[in-house]
């Protein structure tokens, strides 16, 4: 990667020429006109907003990821992973303990034009890393992902941020703190109370850790989540929230281009970099994403290509477009693409550790939600609902991830045997109306929060039939996916179902479900267990090999023990795309493809009219 200055009169005029193009506008005089290369896709949840800091589902994060850059990324192509700079200049240099990481960043990478720097380019420098990662310790923002931060006990960080909650004070963004700190204007030191092996994995991806410009963040205040200004390759030039996002390219983004390293036996991976190789970045002009999350209109709108993406094939279409998991003739002679993955992801029901009915650590409430694992029978979902489009999860740890060992067993689908165990603990039918009471004698009613699409209901069915099967009434509350999520985030509710997806090759950040620093967060179960915090603590500051697996196995062992979580299934994923778009590769963790694909303007505008 190398960068050209773009102060200078050629470049600025190159620029505009391209800030034209991506919106839209009159070539300028001399310029020849080019139809605009457009990715069009819906996401089938609502995005909740495009602040790093304040970000954590998953649709979110795809548009931060093209919007920011974190200082390392992963290679686009190899697999199962590989870890290259991004704005930094080189791989960080790492004390042998793992206590001090030292990041040199890359001069002359600039952040994208915005009124806000008056029209003159702004340079990304170290301490623009200092303040983006200080905003998730200030209470302010109430960001999901502080603990991740917080864990890695950044030498004064906690300080600081325990001075604002004590004296309700303004965070103070200009303290020195050893733990963060710019050596100079392109050097960047992190210093940690205990080591951290692993830290290149939280440096990488723009998503949460990419960097913000602080006099954006104080010009726009609590409406920065609508004014994104990152280093990326894309900006945001429309957003009707849970709508419509268009991305255009950056015009001052820098001289990027496709390069990677696939394994030299990956035939695809190699076939797509002899296609690419030396392309400018981003090959893309425009991504317009809508939102449509009802399964049905989404499927018709890539058939009647109004969309030249589909991400997930929905389960009920899977028949029609992939019968034994080959792509359907009828969609194979118009040359739609297929691509099938194991994803790393896993389905969860979520039980509310704090609620009065499912929550608790006594016997009685262990045994409640134990047996109401053992009541799922999730061979059947993936049969009927799922179209065998997933694998059973035995437990939180994904695919592809670090302590992920399918070997590994929780309680399965036994209806008998979680009828004796609710027997067992006073669960009983006083009244003989057919459903269960509480062992006080109140009534036992699973009050779980779901989203008012087919699937969502659909999946419903199968948990009524199922938790009736045990004698168990249930009640559905509808509401939409960011609705729940805050809901969940909050405590303010019983059960509710979600997905999680990993986000890095590690396994740990799956048991940040079971962390208590997590609560709020990714522990959305509000989950709370000494051990299991020790175990956490313990696996985060040694090096990977035996004694982190072991650790890993008592964990998973833990959660299957306390159920906070009824696992479900890991989902196979299978995207489709029509003949002009090229380059797609699913990436096992990252979010930030767009970049990399590249749209045939001409055959799209043919196909379309």
């Amino acid at each position: 990667m190398t960068s050209r200055n773009p102060s200078s009169p050629r470049r600025r005029a190159t620029l505009k020429a391209m800030a034209a193009a991506t919106l839209g506008l009159p070539p300028l005089a001399g310029a020849q006109p080019t139809r605009a290369k457009v990715l069009r896709y819906a996401f089938p949840i609502a995005e909740t907003g495009m602040d790093p800091v304040q970000v954590v589902d998953l649709y979110s994060r795809f548009l931060t990821s093209n919007i920011f850059e974190g200082l390392y990324e992963y290679d686009h192509l190899a697999r199962p992973f590989l870890i290259r700079p991004c704005t930094a200049e080189g791989p960080p240099e790492v004390s042998e303990d793992f206590r001090t990481w030292t990041v040199r960043i890359r001069p002359g990478i600039y952040f994208q034009d915005d009124p806000v720097f008056k029209g003159k380019p702004r340079e990304l420098i170290a301490q623009d890393y200092v303040y983006s990662w200080k905003r998730f310790f200030d209470p302010r923002w109430k960001s999901p992902a502080f603990p991740t931060l917080g864990e890695l006990k950044l030498l004064g960080m906690a300080a600081l941020r325990d001075a604002v909650i004590k004296d309700t004070k303004p965070f103070d963004y200009d303290a020195d703190v050893e733990g963060m700190r710019a050596l100079d204007r392109h050097t960047l030191r992190f210093r940690f109370a205990e080591p951290q092996p692993r830290f290149i994995q939280i440096m990488t991806g723009g998503d949460l850790f990419g960097a913000v410009a602080r006099e954006v963040v104080e010009t726009y205040g609590d409406d920065i989540t609508a004014h994104p200004v990152g280093t990326g390759p894309f900006r945001l030039a429309q957003w009707r929230r849970s709508s419509k996002i268009v991305l255009v390219k950056n015009p001052s983004y820098r001289d990027v281009h496709y390069d990677a390293r696939p394994a030299a036996d990956d035939a695809e991976g190699q076939a797509l970099l002899a296609k690419f190789k030396g392309r400018r970045l981003p090959m893309l002009d425009r991504v317009e994403v809508s939102v449509i999350d009802e399964q049905q209109p989404r499927w018709l709108s890539f058939l009647q290509k109004q969309q030249d993406f589909l991400e997930r094939l929905p389960n009920e279409f899977v028949n029609l477009a992939i019968p034994n998991n080959k792509l359907a003739p009828n969609l194979a002679r118009q040359g739609i693409q297929m691509f099938r993955t194991l994803a790393s992801d896993v389905t969860i029901t979520v039980f509310n550790m704090e609620d009065p009915v499912v929550g608790g650590y006594e016997p009685a409430k262990v045994a409640l939600r134990r047996a109401l694992s053992m009541a799922s029978n999730v061979d059947q979902e993936i049969r009927l609902e799922r179209k065998g489009q997933a694998v059973p999860a035995q437990s939180v740890l994904m695919p592809n991830t670090m302590g992920y060992d399918k070997a590994f067993k929780g309680d399965g689908h036994d209806p008998a045997r979680a009828r004796a165990l609710l027997d067992l603990y006073g669960y009983l039918d006083r009244d003989g109306d057919g459903w269960r009471e509480q062992p006080d004698g109140s009534p036992l009613i699973l009050e779980i929060s779901t989203q008012p699409d087919q699937a969502s209901r659909r999946l419903n069915e199968l948990q009524r039939k199922d938790f009736g099967a045990i004698g168990i009434r249930t009640e559905f509350k509808q509401a939409k996916w960011p609705e729940n999520l805050k809901k969940a985030r909050s405590g303010n509710y019983m059960v509710w179902g979600v997905g999680q997806s990993a986000a890095a090759p590690d396994g740990q950040p799956s048991f940040d479900m079971g962390a208590t620093i997590h609560k709020g967060g990714q522990n959305l179960a509000r989950f709370s267990n000494k051990e299991f915090d020790r175990l956490y603590e313990r696996m985060q500051v040694i090096p990977d090999g035996a004694e982190r697996e072991q650790l890993f196995f008592e964990g998973k062992r833990m959660l299957a023990a306390y159920a906070p979580y009824r696992t479900g299934v890991h989902r196979i994923y299978t995207d489709l795309a029509w003949p002009w778009l090229t380059g797609y590769r699913r990436p096992p963790y990252w979010l930030a493809w767009w970049a990399y694909v590249d749209i045939d303007a001409e055959q799209q505008a043919k196909a379309i009219k």
